[in-house]
């Protein structure tokens, strides 16, 4: 078996989703669905359980996964470990971020390199559809997303800084004009749906007003470019944090403050049970800096 084919059978057991996987590796979905069956037709048997709306793995499919998975991060972690080696760095530690504001966090990563200049510091991109699923994948060690945090396995690190909450519409939507809205304003108005789970979505978007009027929701995102052109054609708006303004900047998009949001949390997430020096390291690090926007 192929160490690509082997990949795309973990991706699909933990996605369980083929247009899913193709995005996630930068492939077709053809290519997946070939990959597969030629595992399937190799062991003899079907891997996964597949109709036109639901994939589920079938029990000798979830033996392989569970067999499978540690050995190929196992071999992963090799590789990466021989590619530091050859760079002269001595370790690695992968922070993913919801936020597009890595600039905003540069006082961060300063101090941390010069702490420890043999790690090798790299940030990722998390979606907010699934924002702890890269951390329970291994694909990232630590995450700097929105509070609050409610997950049994995750460790909630320090906060690395605050920021305000602004609402993101179109410069030609009724709400555009006005120098602050409110969250009672968005009981008359569609709102972007997406983020999950639903008690980190309601940090931003609540379901309800202060009065207690429910918020209609519209179509669901999962990520911010995906957001662009429902907001800029009006058919939604949605709550997002201030360095959305600065960064995402478009002519087609306005942003408006919302007076009575509270202040937004960003804090430092990572697995328990992959708790790690460097980790500790980064989350100490994160105490003793201030960045621009806390």
């Amino acid at each position: 078996m192929e160490l690509r084919d082997i990949e795309i059978f973990l991706t699909l057991a933990e996605e369980l989703h083929f247009g899913r996987t193709a995005r996630r590796l930068h492939v077709t979905q053809a290519r997946v669905s070939q990959a597969i069956k030629k595992q399937e037709r190799r062991i003899g048997a079907a891997l996964f359980y597949r109709d036109n709306r639901n994939v589920a793995l079938t029990p000798i499919g979830r033996q392989l996964f569970e067999d499978l998975q540690p050995m190929y991060q196992g071999l992963r972690e090799g590789i990466e470990r021989a590619v530091r080696a050859a760079r002269g760095t001595t370790g690695l530690l992968r922070l993913g971020m919801v936020g597009h504001n890595p600039q905003d966090l540069q006082p961060l990563f300063d101090a941390f390199k010069a702490r420890h200049p043999g790690c090798d510091l790299q940030i990722r991109s998390i979606d907010f559809g699934d924002p702890f699923g890269t951390l329970r994948s291994g694909d990232i060690d630590v995450a700097l997303i929105w509070l609050p945090v409610d997950e049994p396995d995750l460790t909630i690190g320090p906060i690395v800084y605050t920021e305000p909450v602004v609402l993101a519409l179109s410069p030609t939507h009724p709400l555009a004009g006005k120098d602050t809205v409110s969250y009672e304003d968005l009981a008359d108005h569609t709102v972007l749906g997406g983020a999950r789970p639903g008690y980190w979505r309601q940090a931003l978007v609540p379901t309800h007003t202060p009065s207690g009027r429910p918020i209609p929701v519209g179509p669901h995102v999962s990520h911010f470019m995906g957001m662009i052109p429902v907001i800029a054609s009006g058919e939604a708006v949605s709550p997002v944090h201030l360095h959305a303004a600065r960064y995402m900047a478009r002519s087609d998009i306005a942003y408006v403050p919302i007076h009575d949001a509270p202040l937004a949390r960003w804090a430092l997430i990572w697995r328990t049970a992959a708790e790690t020096d460097l980790i500790r390291a980064l989350a100490h690090t994160a105490k003793e800096t201030t960045c621009g926007i806390r």
